[in-house]
């Protein structure tokens, strides 16, 4: 039976298409998993080798592998030999050994991808990977046996590779006819909107990664890559005020392990590149231009607090454009001094919302802490603009999840608070700060008022004016009918 990959068949590595074992790279390139196989003295001949294909994991790309694995039950054996970055390793294993369970009451919904096809959300037991319930592991006549070679940067891996390949026998079986699965779309669509015009402020990473998902998942229009289809929003900016490590329950609740994160935050500001690596963001920042950039910017702030150019771009231009792979999406890192707090300001390029955000979030919040100890200044605002924030459609569940039931939350407008009060013949509005009134509005209705704070810009959140409105609508009629107003 020939090897016919359903999905990404582009980003996979086809050796021997009639060989029974796949290779999953989890983290690591596949060209380098290759090359180590190689040195280990596999036969990756296309005529005769065993191997049928070679294929990372990262996380998402769960849901097609399974699909190609029931339509190419030839292959026995998937040997996991990687790097581990995102426990994709784990998922994968229990997917196999634990099953899925429902889960109960779910806000996401998918379209049916036949007549009379239901789908519902499922977890894999033991993990948060969500995943539809159309492929389970009963589906599999015979599942492939799952094999752990280990870190393909270790020698002790290479030597795992030869005693496997030495002992390996493929199995006189009959094969099991192909299975061909559907694979279902969550049913969602966009609102309309100014796509290159939102902006969140949240007190916490948690809090403003929820806010950026739900913006996606709300506004995000659909785009199509050479990688697939995404939801994009263009220059979302977002400012967390309190850049601090969240306690652990939060963080759990959203599939998150804050040992990972504790761990990335360390990796981000190490200098070092992995050989299976084509880039890392502490290599561009402490090494790559043959410069420790984050302590170039802490001694030109000791030197000068408020110096302006404590400005760091990752982005090495002859090779990034040259580059067919392996990009840095943040490009730049901005330091400044601002009311006596060291902030930072970040853009990227690119960014994944679902998997990456938040993980960026707290690398960048190491970072802060680094250069903000060597100043003698406790970190501020930290800032995060994106260029292009993408959402593949396919794991909007996992981000409904994610985001779960918004409640109602009130949040103080900074540009201040009104005081709205009858003045004889006329609507009087206080426009006050910390109890003082800095500007005052004056009129016989609503509108006339409105127009006046339009002009000014004199508030900012949405429901501030919602409330404003009514206030200013109450205060008109009680105007006209001659009787006394008291503002809500």
């Amino acid at each position: 039976m020939e090897f016919i990959p359903l999905y990404f068949g582009d980003r996979l590595t086809v050796i021997n298409p009639e060989g029974s074992l796949g290779v999953v790279t989890l983290w690591s390139r596949v060209d380098y998993v290759v090359q180590r196989f190689r040195e280990a003295g596999v036969d990756l001949n296309p005529a005769t080798s065993p191997v049928a294909v070679f294929g990372t994991l990262y996380g998402n790309g769960l849901r097609e592998m399974l699909r190609n694995l029931l339509y190419n039950p030839q292959v026995q054996v998937l040997l996991l030999c990687g790097h581990d970055r995102s426990g994709s390793r784990k998922e994968l294993v229990n997917f196999f050994e634990a099953g899925l369970e429902p889960v109960a009451g779910s806000l996401v919904q998918y379209r049916r991808p036949a007549p009379g096809v239901e789908v519902s959300p499922a977890r894999i037991i033991n993990t948060r990977r969500l995943l539809d319930d159309l492929v389970r592991p009963e589906f599999f006549v015979r599942a492939p046996r799952l094999v752990w070679l280990g870190d393909p940067q270790k020698e002790a891996t290479m030597a795992a590779i030869r005693h496997f390949f030495a002992a390996w026998r493929p199995e006189a079986l009959p094969e099991p006819a192909r299975r061909q699965v559907p694979l279902p779309e969550v049913d969602l669509k966009y609102f309309p909107s100014n796509p290159r015009a939102f902006q969140v402020v949240r007190d916490t990473p948690l809090e403003a990664w929820k806010a950026v998902l739900h913006l996606l998942t709300r506004f995000g229009r659909r785009v199509t890559l050479k990688k697939g289809d995404r939801l994009e929003l263009q220059q979302v900016k977002v400012v967390v005020e309190k850049p601090e490590f969240e306690g652990a329950e939060k963080l759990q609740a959203v599939n998150l392990d804050p040992e990972r994160l504790r761990n990335y935050q360390e990796d981000i500001l190490k200098g070092d590149l992995r050989p299976d690596e084509t880039y890392h963001y502490g290599h561009r920042l402490r090494c790559h231009f043959g410069l420790d950039t984050l302590a170039a910017c802490a001694q030109r702030l000791q030197e000068d607090p408020e110096d302006r150019k404590a400005y760091v771009t990752l982005w090495d231009n002859p090779r990034d454009f040259a580059a067919t792979a392996g990009r840095p999406c943040l490009v730049s890192l901005f330091f400044r001094k601002f009311e006596d707090k060291l902030t930072l300001s970040a853009t990227f390029r690119t960014h994944n919302a679902l998997d990456a955000w938040l993980l960026n979030v707290y690398g960048l919040m190491a970072i802060q802490q680094w250069v903000a100890a060597r100043v003698g200044l406790p970190p501020g605002a930290l800032v995060v603009l994106s260029h292009s924030l993408g959402l593949d459609p396919r794991e909007l569940d996992r981000a409904l999840l994610i985001i779960g039931k918004r409640p109602y939350a009130m949040r103080l407008d900074p540009m201040g608070y009104f005081r709205v009060t009858l003045d004889g013949d006329e609507i009087l509005v206080e426009h006050r700060f910390e109890y003082v009134t800095l500007k005052e509005y004056r009129g016989k209705t609503a509108i006339s008022l409105q127009h006046q704070l339009i002009r000014d810009e004199a508030l900012s959140d949405l429901n501030h004016a919602i409330y404003l409105g009514r206030q200013l609508a109450r205060a008109e009629m009680a105007l006209k009918e001659g009787r006394p107003f008291v503002q809500d």
